[in-house]
């Protein structure tokens, strides 16, 4: 199945930062979790949890904490783990994890005009399985590089209600990312 399909599936991605979080979330319909926490030691366990309940798991590799900004981080992930795919701002990271058979996802802050504008120049280069662009409020911008790529494009951050979900999914967004648990199941 292509990375698109799944996001299509799966429009609504549960981002989890702790142990609580994970929980509710092993529960829910949704099939995509992002982990946002966990060590060297513990995120072997917690990629096993998500993939017990039949969940795709895409670890934030620049939030696990032993784990550095260089290339063995996803060598340690695919060797250590089961998880189906990283996120990370680093573009050598994604890459590294794209050649490696996993999901590779930028996560990209879209701050201002030149963050905008090195995004799409970036896209020229490099397309990832994905792109999280921060924050998940900012339709023009989504719009903008939703121009340039057909990767997946997930807005994240600053989601706070259904409302602002359907606006990054009019803006272009195939799926949204979100640490509020109340808007999983939207």
């Amino acid at each position: 199945m292509k990375v698109q399909d799944l996001f299509e599936i799966s429009p609504i991605i549960m981002a989890v930062k702790d142990e609580e979080g994970l929980s509710l979330a092993l529960e829910k319909e949704s099939s995509i979790i992002f982990i946002l926490y966990g060590t060297l030691c513990s995120i072997p366990e917690i990629v096993e949890r998500v993939k017990e309940a039949g969940k795709l798991a895409i670890v934030h590799v620049d939030f696990i904490t032993g784990l550095s900004s260089k290339e063995v981080a996803v060598d340690f992930i695919k060797a250590n783990t089961k998880a189906d795919g990283i996120i990370s701002t680093k573009t050598s990271l994604v890459k590294h994890a794209m050649e490696l058979g996993l999901i590779g996802g930028q996560r990209t802050f879209l701050i201002d005009s030149i963050a905008l504008e090195n995004t799409r120049k970036q896209l020229a280069s490099f397309q990832p399985d994905f792109m999280e662009l921060m924050p998940g409020v900012a339709p023009k911008a989504l719009r903008r590089i939703r121009e340039d790529t057909t990767a997946v494009l997930v807005a994240g951050g600053l989601l706070a209600d259904k409302e602002d979900i359907m606006e990054a999914f009019r803006a272009g967004a195939d799926a949204v990312s979100t640490t509020k648990k109340e808007l999983w199941d939207v």
